[in-house]
């Protein structure tokens, strides 16, 4: 994992990259892990200056494609599907959502207001552990999301890129 310079953020921003690597770092199995606010935006990443758009580095980190904004828009996409979902079935929010694939499994998780924690992570990967590790970031994340740290994450991640 590629640290993400946090200098000249405030507290908040700094324990939310703090929270971010530890989720990365201490997991099992965790390749890269993104948030994403309710508009879709990226606010944090594992990897946020990794984006190498050449095809012939597709595929040689470990997250899709190689791109952290690729995570993302995927974390997003199925965000929103889900949501959907669960208003055409009167199911009520949308807690997680995990889909399990040959090469890799995908988390996702509610935060607040909308935003999104996406983890891709090794298909033998005990699921339950990045779930338990995933809610306890939601946990400590979900209060501080302001609209102003949001403002400032996203700031940041720009800058990074």
């Amino acid at each position: 994992m590629t640290a993400p310079s946090t200098f000249g953020l405030s507290n908040e921003a700094r324990n939310l990259h703090w929270l971010l690597s530890n989720l990365v770092e201490e997991v099992p199995g965790v390749h890269s892990v993104t948030v994403v606010s309710s508009d879709g935006l990226m606010l944090l990443s594992s990897d946020p200056g990794h984006h190498d758009p050449r095809p012939e580095a597709a595929g040689t980190a470990n997250g899709p494609k190689g791109s952290s904004a690729d995570l993302a828009t995927i974390v997003s996409g199925v965000g929103s599907l889900t949501v959907g979902a669960a208003k055409l079935m009167d199911g009520g929010g949308v807690k997680q959502t995990m889909v399990a694939m040959d090469e890799g499994s995908l988390f996702v998780m509610s935060i607040s207001d909308g935003s999104l924690l996406g983890v891709h992570a090794a298909p033998d990967c005990d699921m339950s552990v990045v779930a338990y590790h995933m809610a306890l970031f939601v946990g400590r994340a979900g209060h501080v999301l302001t609209p102003e740290l949001r403002s400032e994450l996203r700031t940041s991640m720009e800058s990074a890129q």
